[in-house]
């Protein structure tokens, strides 16, 4: 396999290696070692790597693929490197972000301040769909709303990390984080040791100190169930995984009953109560008595418990709200709102269709600029200008036209790149960073997060459901 001597790192800023060919600080370690390897020993590695993720069982389900639905998330063994530096930077501003976008939850359901001091039109609010009125007049346990952000961060070619958007609701992929680590620390264990690594796999721990501080004051030894809509959800290894690295229940909607005002588990030896639910079930599905009535995945009930305080749940009803790629592109004027401080992670620059002169811009610059869809997510609902035919822009600037509250539109930033292996070859490929942040009795970011790899050439589209795959994130 060709090394590094003849890698290009292109016109895009590298994570590993800066442009005239040396390696980045902190780097030099692990490249040293790839260009130490014997022939062939690099490829032996990758196909060792990705036969434990399949032994462990690390797979994902694929919607509308015929040819079985289990697929392990394609994994490169080359971790992309974040120096301390840096890193700090990504915390403060990740941490800035969630509370001023907790503080923004707990207002618009309650006092409306924003609205009234007209930072945010009450119109922009009202109509998006991941609005709950049935929150209104709400404060969650603890005064959490956002318990489990993933947040993700794109670098541009100017070096400068930007958030490309929030994920409030059920952000998934931490699992793979944690397994990333356990086979990256099997392939390269000098060099792990060597560069000391921050460690991630207290994760699950500090998740289950998180869900412990949200249960009702006088239940000391809190009953804790992770709500999963299933086995054929996209995410079930994860909520299985956690559920198991925390030592908590694995439940499903049929396994929950509302009896005498309190939520229970349907156990062997009869109804045992639960304190605190960690959901992964999208708002709509959770209570059909509160949402959608034809809801299955739910439980009859649920949100009437929890707005009598029986039970706690993260994510609180309601969050998707601040997740809503419109209201995006307010969070630097809610950090300013709630915080006075100026947003230490800048936001892409962003369009919002709603806006008549936004939208003829955008309409004019179709070639140009990623639209995409406020409530969609797994990049479903999005339009990628540059790379689109003529027809399918045409057929957005009409979607546009009919429905402009519910589409924004940023530049194409030319996203980092990070080598990879491909066949027998090492290239850059484009990559983000998805940071994991818990707020509890404080807000913890986990030091790395999921570095989602774009394995098309010159693909900007990391999506694993879009075939993305995953790298270990160092973060020295």
């Amino acid at each position: 396999m060709e090394t590094f001597s003849s890698y290009d790192p292109g016109n895009f800023y590298d994570e590993l290696i800066e442009p005239g060919g040396t390696p980045r600080p902190g780097a030099q370690l692990l490249v040293d070692k790839i260009e130490s390897l014997p022939p062939g020993d690099l490829a032996m590695r990758q196909k060792a790597a990705e036969a434990l993720l399949l032994k462990m069982g690390i797979t994902f389900n694929v919607y509308g693929l015929e040819e079985g639905t289990e697929k392990i998330l394609p994994f490169d063994i080359i971790p992309r490197i974040v120096p301390r530096n840096e890193w700090q930077q990504i915390e403060s501003g990740l941490k800035q972000r969630i509370f001023a976008l907790n503080e923004f939850l707990q207002d618009i359901y309650n006092d409306k301040k924003i609205i009234k001091d007209k930072v945010i039109a009450e119109e922009l609010i009202l109509s998006s769909r991941t609005y709950r009125k049935e929150c209104e007049g709400f404060t969650p346990p603890r005064g959490i709303w956002c318990h489990v952000t993933g947040t993700d961060l794109v670098r541009d070619g100017d070096g400068r990390f930007y958030v490309l958007e929030d994920n409030l609701r059920c952000p998934s992929g931490v699992s793979y984080v944690l397994e990333n680590r356990q086979v990256l620390k099997r392939t390269f264990p000098q060099v792990f040791e060597a560069s000391q690594v921050r460690p991630v796999d207290n994760y699950p721990s500090k998740l289950l100190e998180m869900l412990e501080f949200l249960a009702p004051d006088h239940c000391p030894h809190p009953t804790i169930g992770v709500l999963t809509p299933g086995t054929y959800n996209s995410a079930y290894f994860e909520h299985s995984f956690l559920s198991q690295q925390m030592g908590v229940e694995l439940v499903e909607g049929r396994d929950l009953v509302v009896s005498d005002g309190n939520v229970h588990m349907l156990t062997t030896k009869g109804l045992k109560r639960v304190d605190v639910l960690y959901r992964r079930i999208d708002d709509d599905f959770i209570d059909p008595e509160a949402f959608r009535p034809d809801s299955m995945l739910g439980v009859k009930g649920l949100i009437a418990a929890y707005k009598a305080g029986r039970i706690a749940m993260a994510n609180a009803p309601g969050t998707g709200i601040a997740d809503d790629k419109v209201i995006y592109s307010y969070v630097p004027k809610i950090i300013k709102y709630y915080t006075g401080e100026d947003p230490i992670l800048a936001n892409v620059p962003t369009y919002i269709c709603s806006n008549d002169d936004e939208k003829a811009y955008v309409l004019e610059n179709l070639d140009k600029l990623v639209v995409k869809a406020a409530n969609e997510s797994g990049g479903y609902g999005m339009l990628i200008g540059p790379h689109a035919s003529a027809s399918e822009r045409a057929l957005f600037a009409d979607k546009i036209r009919s429905e402009p509250r519910n589409y924004m539109a940023q530049p194409t930033l030319s996203l980092s790149r990070v080598p990879t292996i491909v066949g027998d070859r090492i290239e850059g490929r484009h990559v983000d960073l998805r940071p994991y942040v818990l707020y509890g009795k404080d807000i913890y970011v986990q030091p790395g997060g999921l570095t989602r790899v774009a394995l098309t050439k010159g693909s900007l589209v990391v999506n694993s459901s879009q075939g993305g795959g995953s790298k270990d994130t160092w973060v020295l």
